[in-house]
């Protein structure tokens, strides 16, 4: 089948890249241990602080998401040593599975699949741990395999109420620069990003925002490590910067993609996403009226502003329904993945997005859901457009 016009790509990542970050990474090579290329580069990881909200450095990678999660494990816990990781979904049990490859011990909370961490869960556990053997508490704050938003500075509080040492470790891969982390305020001593989500790049850098208290672990604890060591990556040229050669388009593009942020401002960045993730649920809503879709989170408050996780009760299959979008409609969504595959279809809303490329997507979404039978009530554009007028700006 011949298909014209766009693709529309509405996955909880990679996202749409924007053709400025296109078009800046479209260039030749240059010498990256000239100065135009240095100061570029170096100006990049400095202003990545005001991203991440911290006073601490950020250390770059030639990674995905997965690569940062053993960046963390390998300069902060030794094989032996014990973290507690709650269960949110799939994310949390990959870094759980490459923590036990790794000779950590992790210790599971009860699932949390449908709404967000229970602090007082986490406090117990702590509590418990009378002998401090817990070295840190690794949670996601979006999980995008559930659409739940966890509470950083509620788990945070709860560190800090049960009287525990343990470091709190975030992964932030699918929301920095959508919703807001103010990582030093809450008290967070580290955050991972990736390139291919809220910054809007291609996938192949990942990033880690560093505390006080973890560069002192890191000092003198962690594993056996050299590639992922970000002592590594300390000094005055750029080489010291990437542990080798760097990857020199992607960082033009990282310099466009901060450039695009900071002239919207990230409060505005926050607001467009938080507006546009609600007249996704405004949909949804209006559809589930019909009572044959439902919200993968319970929990209203907690629906997450990164992607909406909708789940079909009536039998209807989700992954027919997403390859008929992809297919022959070109929007793609997202399928359910881990313990959720052939039961979610997660509608991704971030990163490069406005009003019409996300009324586009839901338009589909209902013009797929009509040609497939499945039950829902009509209107749910409408109910998204509406929304959308009503806090037009």
């Amino acid at each position: 089948m011949l298909r014209r016009g766009r693709d529309f790509i509405h996955l909880p990542g990679p996202t749409n890249i924007p053709d400025r970050i296109l078009q800046a990474m479209h260039r030749p090579v240059v010498d990256f241990a000239g100065a135009e290329f240095s100061k570029m580069a170096r100006g990049c990881l400095d202003e990545l602080r005001r991203v991440f909200q911290t006073a601490g450095p950020v250390y770059a990678y030639s990674a995905n998401g997965h690569g940062a999660w053993e960046v963390v494990l390998d300069n902060l816990i030794a094989p032996g040593e014990h973290v507690l990781m709650p269960d949110t979904g799939r994310f949390s049990e990959s870094w759980t599975e490459m923590a036990a490859a790794l000779g950590v011990h992790v210790t599971k909370t009860d699932a949390y699949h449908d709404r967000p961490i229970d602090p007082a869960a986490i406090e117990a556990l702590l509590s418990a741990d009378a002998g401090h053997a817990i070295k840190a508490v690794l949670m996601v704050q979006v999980e995008t395999s559930t659409g739940v938003t966890h509470d950083v500075a509620a788990v945070r509080r709860a560190i800090d109420a049960a009287g525990h040492p343990a470091l709190l470790l975030v992964d932030a891969i699918a929301c920095l620069a959508c919703i807001d982390l103010p990582m030093d305020a809450w008290g967070v001593d580290l955050v991972v990003a990736a390139s291919q989500k809220g910054l809007m790049m291609p996938p192949g850098m990942a990033f880690v925002a560093v505390g006080a208290r973890a560069q002192q672990v890191a000092a003198n604890g962690g594993a056996p490590r050299r590639y992922w060591d970000w002592r590594m990556r300390e000094g005055e040229e750029s080489y010291y910067w990437f542990y080798g050669t760097p990857p020199i388009q992607m960082m033009y593009g990282l310099r466009e993609s901060l450039d695009m942020l900071f002239e919207e401002g990230l409060p505005q960045v926050f607001r467009r996403h938080e507006r546009l993730a609600e007249a996704t649920r405004r949909a949804v809503a209006r559809w589930g009226e019909a009572g044959e879709l439902v919200f993968q989170c319970q929990v209203p408050e907690a629906r997450s502003n990164i992607v909406t996780a909708v789940r079909f009760p009536s039998g209807a299959d989700p992954d027919a329904l997403r390859v008929m979008c992809r297919d022959r409609l070109s929007v793609a969504f997202g399928g359910g993945i881990g313990p959720f595959v052939g039961q979610l279809l997660r509608i991704g809303h971030l990163g490069d997005l406005n009003e019409p490329m996300l009324l586009g997507a839901l338009g589909t979404l209902e013009v797929a859901m009509r040609a497939s039978g499945v039950p829902h009530k009509g209107g749910g554009v409408d109910a998204a457009a509406q929304y959308l007028a009503d806090t037009l700006e």
